[in-house]
């Protein structure tokens, strides 16, 4: 049996008994609804996971002992940063989730001049803090023990004058080639994905004079979330661990 997978951030030490986060103790006492005694495994995000016991379940609060540590990674060895144009909703959840459990380490939430989310700066942090909790929870059920870097949002001019990573690309359903005309061997790679809509003409050759390349997925137009899962699953199949 799988056992559950639960983040508790901070110093997650064998032999002590840490009170789990608000979040975390919902999860695992009304979510799951785990007993006391129920064997768990943690991990803070620094490296590693731990064994863990459920100690007590209160009304206010959950404990855990923390057992031994095993130094299990999960991560990929190509180190894919997602420059991705902020699309409304579920569709941004569902493109970060997908991303966290295909490796990415890094994504920055682009605006783009087709993004249609337009919020104060208020609602930003609260929208930044939602997409670090689906990161969050896509790594308790991957497996992955190291949250990938939800970044504040960018403009695309912004992003693009920042970005140095050794190999930079951009889907484009008007490029002439995929990632198999690709020669390099890149360690880590910067991948732009248009919101709803895509990216404009001039963002596209803005892109492409900051030094990115045009792949194309296919004859077939995909949503935006759709298009960063598989052309993050490419990646991955042709560089990394898939």
């Amino acid at each position: 049996m799988r056992l559950p997978r639960i983040h508790q951030p901070g110093p997650l030490n064998p032999g002590t008994i840490v009170e789990l986060d608000a979040g975390a103790a919902n999860h695992v006492a009304r979510v799951l609804r785990l007993a006391p005694g129920a064997a768990l495994r943690l991990f803070n995000g620094e490296g590693g996971e731990y064994d863990a016991t459920l100690h007590e379940v209160g009304k206010r609060n959950v404990t855990v002992r923390v057992a031994v540590h095993h130094a299990r990674e999960a991560e990929s060895p190509l180190a894919i940063t997602l420059a991705q144009g902020i699309a409304k909703g579920e569709r941004m959840d569902y493109a970060i989730q997908k991303a966290t459990e295909l490796g990415v380490v890094r994504v920055v939430p682009i605006i783009t001049d087709r993004c249609n989310v337009r919020l104060s700066d208020e609602r930003w942090e609260k929208k930044l803090h939602h997409w670090q909790a689906v990161a969050i929870s896509a790594c308790e059920q991957c497996g992955r023990n190291r949250i990938p870097v939800i970044e504040q949002p960018l403009t695309l001019p912004a992003w693009l004058a920042q970005d140095q990573n050794e190999l930079r690309l951009t889907l484009d359903p008007q490029a002439t080639g995929g990632v198999a005309t690709i020669t390099e061997t890149p360690q880590q790679l910067s991948l732009l994905v248009g919101p709803e809509g895509g990216l404009s003409d001039a963002e596209l050759s803005a892109a492409q004079r900051a030094g990115y390349r045009g792949i194309r997925l296919g004859p077939r137009v995909l949503r935006t979330e759709t298009a960063g899962t598989a052309a993050l699953a490419i990646l991955q199949a042709h560089w990394g661990d898939l």
